[in-house]
């Protein structure tokens, strides 16, 4: 039976997942998700290469910052209420803060090479503005739509009975 699971989850794995979102919001198709889904793969194959103490301590803390950055992202994308998507987007926010913290302790405890730094740094800059960027997005997405919902109440006032 074990066999025949890891079988289906070798064949599978990849080539399925779009099969597990059609006909949902598309949040893999947000840059700010594939930039955040992109530092989150960077850093666990960084992660799996450290000792265990180091995997155990600051790896682990790591590797659940940087993921939720993109596990927020998609949440709040699956919410299909303003108010949630920005709130779950100020979650990933505080994420990739979270993430800074544990990378500058990587980086003080001599567990990342200059490669990663190199490799790291840039992707987590360019990150910062575009989760702000979506942020306001979606803030100026709800006052347009609340700006149209106001519109239509008032070409149909209420009847006078």
């Amino acid at each position: 039976m074990n066999f025949i699971v890891l079988f289906f989850w070798r064949c599978y794995n990849c080539s399925m997942l779009s099969f597990f979102y059609k006909g949902m919001a598309r949040f893999q198709e947000l840059q700010v998700y594939q930039l955040a889904e992109q530092i989150s793969n960077e850093v666990w194959f960084i992660v799996r290469s450290w000792d265990f103490f180091a995997k155990d301590t600051v790896g682990k803390q790591l590797v659940r910052s940087v993921d939720s950055i993109g596990a927020n992202i998609a949440e709040g994308n699956g919410r299909y209420n303003y108010k949630d998507n920005q709130r779950f987007i100020k979650i990933a926010r505080g994420s990739l803060h979270e993430t800074r913290h544990w990378l500058r302790l990587a980086c003080a405890r001599h567990l990342l090479t200059r490669e990663q730094i190199e490799r790291i740094k840039p992707l987590i800059d360019e990150l910062s503005p575009k989760l702000n960027a979506y942020l306001n997005s979606l803030q100026s997405q709800e006052n347009t739509q609340g700006l149209k919902i106001k519109k239509i109440q008032k070409k149909h006032p209420p009847c006078d009975s």
